[in-house]
């Protein structure tokens, strides 16, 4: 099946009881760690809702349990389809940040909360409870990624790796440190990533999504963009709590 450009790009996001909401207009096939739909699926609606740090009441009144079934029933309030793909942060939707880039036909946007008192850097030992207390202090990285590319699995897959490679090497870039004190994380212990793309015949078919791509670039510069944003927001939001 051939593929032609779309008369408009049909992807539209809102904010609404501490959730982002991405409607990709249709579904589209993603990727993704999430609790809710996480693996591979397709789907049409993404979501990022904001919970507290101690999650002892969230959703009228009631503890969020089990992550999957609480987004189910957040997904039904919204009057967004329970096939869903859900995130959970504790970081507040004030500090979301977006980014797009096009080039030749070609788009990818990105979508962040960023927090990051729970940084870690890959291979440290797990704390077993004797780590200092972050309670009240949002620390997840959620990424959500999208673009109208008709992506390999294999493909897909490259968009993970490049978004999680562009997180860490900004994190680093700016000597953002882990729990431990120890220089150079390379995350948190929460983060989470969404990968979507078009459908087959919906999109520009493109068997690698790597850093030497042109698709790659575009990922690697919109989330790059959003986790420096989204740490300056993060810093500005700590320094206001401290007053």
């Amino acid at each position: 099946m051939s593929w032609r450009p779309p008369d408009r790009v049909a992807t539209t996001s809102r904010v609404t009881r501490d959730t982002l909401i991405v409607d990709l207009g249709s579904r589209m096939r993603v990727l993704s760690s999430a609790p809710r739909g996480g693996g591979l699926r397709t789907t049409r609606y993404i979501l990022n809702h904001q919970v507290a740090s101690n999650p002892s009441s969230n959703l009228e009144g009631k503890s969020w349990g089990h992550p999957s079934r609480y987004l189910k029933r957040l997904a039904g309030l919204l009057g967004v389809e329970p096939d869903c793909v859900g995130l959970m942060t504790a970081v507040p939707m004030t500090q979301l940040v977006s980014r797009r880039e096009e080039r030749g036909g070609l788009w990818v946007e990105c979508y962040a909360t960023v927090g990051v008192t729970n940084a870690v850097r890959a291979g440290e030992r797990p704390s077993h409870g004797d780590r200092p207390s972050i309670h009240g202090k949002p620390g997840t990285i959620n990424l959500i990624v999208v673009t109208n590319a008709c992506l390999a699995v294999p493909a897909l897959v490259g968009v993970v790796q490049v978004a999680t490679e562009a997180k860490t090497g900004t994190l680093r870039d700016h000597a953002v440190p882990s729990w431990t004190g120890s220089p150079d994380a390379t995350g948190t212990g929460t983060d989470a990533v969404v990968a979507a793309c078009a459908l087959r015949g919906r999109g520009p078919w493109h068997a690698y999504a790597g850093t030497h791509t042109d698709l790659g670039s575009m990922i690697g510069l919109v989330v790059s963009e959003c986790v420096l944003e989204g740490l300056m927001r993060a810093a500005q939001w700590t320094a206001t709590q401290r007053r």
